[in-house]
């Protein structure tokens, strides 16, 4: 049941999705030109998205008091969904990767398989910009953010256990 409320949640706040001038700002602070061209590439919700999971990030490193690199933290936070730019998903293409993939992940296999480009995003983006990152040279930033939706290990480090939780609440 939390797991409905919390997707409700996201998919109205993807409905609301907004840049203010302030996150203009945030943007400006934390990526150089050649970064916030790549974030700029990403569609209005995933912006927004990555937004959030940035100030998340903050909130988590304040409470936490948590031994992170915070620039380097907000930066992962604010890039790590540009696997999704060369697709803009519709917020329709999302719902809809979500719920196949969480209630008939043997549909997404097949469906996938056949070229689905909402599932195959979905799935594979956290690699694909991983592998943009890597191409202009933020190899640490690539390593978290092509981990980002793997399964948890013991070795992890603190800021790709900090970048899923922060993520997971938005």
């Amino acid at each position: 049941m939390n797991w409905i409320f919390k997707r409700a949640r996201q998919f109205y706040r993807a409905m609301k999705a907004d840049i203010s001038i302030e996150d203009e700002k945030y943007l400006m602070a934390h990526l150089n030109a050649e970064e916030q061209k790549l974030f700029m590439q990403m569609g209005l919700i995933d912006q927004f998205h990555s937004l959030n999971v940035a100030y998340t990030i903050e909130r988590l490193i304040i409470q936490g008091k948590q031994g992170v690199d915070r620039e380097f933290l907000i930066r992962c936070a604010l890039l790590h969904d540009i696997g999704k730019i060369n697709f803009r998903a519709t917020v329709w293409d999302k719902v809809f990767a979500v719920l196949v993939t969480t209630f008939f992940p043997w549909l997404a296999d097949r469906l996938e398989l056949r070229g689905n480009r909402s599932i195959y995003i979905y799935r594979n983006h956290a690699e694909l910009g991983g592998q943009k990152l890597q191409k202009m040279g933020l190899f640490q930033e690539a390593k978290i953010i092509a981990r980002h939706h793997s399964p948890p290990r013991d070795d992890d480090p603190r800021e790709l256990k900090l970048l899923r939780l922060a993520d997971e609440e938005n």
